[in-house]
């Protein structure tokens, strides 16, 4: 049974500065207006980062704006949210950001049903050459799509 999948937002600077080298979907624990305000779209992964912590994962940097038609109730923006996965998932990464030095990254965010999901990421940071050689590399594809849209006119 397939549920339907909105994908709300895709955190793209971490496929940028990172390498993702394992995956994994959780919920999130979010309030009333919070969900309200990630259906509308209203989020933003500027430097969030997960941190493994007393055997639960804790998103924080993660913003979600106050929810427009909120009122004196309305969520705070920037706190610490707890992520919802299974014990053993949760041990298999903090073991390895704690052994190899990696660091949990969220990847995107989606509603999945009526859920809010996450999709985060053991990931370990890319160097400046490797940063510029994706730049490099995105510059060609740019161009060659431009020289075949030429050569079809």
């Amino acid at each position: 049974m397939s549920k339907d999948i909105k994908l709300v937002q895709k955190n793209k600077k971490a496929y940028f500065n990172y390498e993702i080298l394992e995956e994994l979907e959780c919920g999130i624990s979010l309030v009333g207006t919070e969900v309200k305000s990630v259906r509308e779209g209203r989020v933003s992964f500027s430097d969030s980062y997960i941190i493994p912590k007393d055997g639960k994962l804790i998103l924080t940097g993660f913003i979600i704006q106050p929810y427009s038609h909120g009122n004196i109730f309305n969520h705070e923006s920037d706190r610490k949210r707890m992520l919802l996965a299974h014990k053993d998932e949760i041990k298999k990464f903090t073991r390895k950001v704690n052994e190899k030095g990696l660091t949990i990254v969220p990847l995107s965010i989606y509603i999945k049903g009526n859920l809010v999901k996450m999709n985060i990421a053991l990931a370990r940071g890319k160097n400046v050459r490797d940063k510029k050689e994706a730049i490099k590399e995105k510059d060609l594809k740019i161009d060659a799509r431009r020289q075949l849209r030429e050569m079809n006119y």
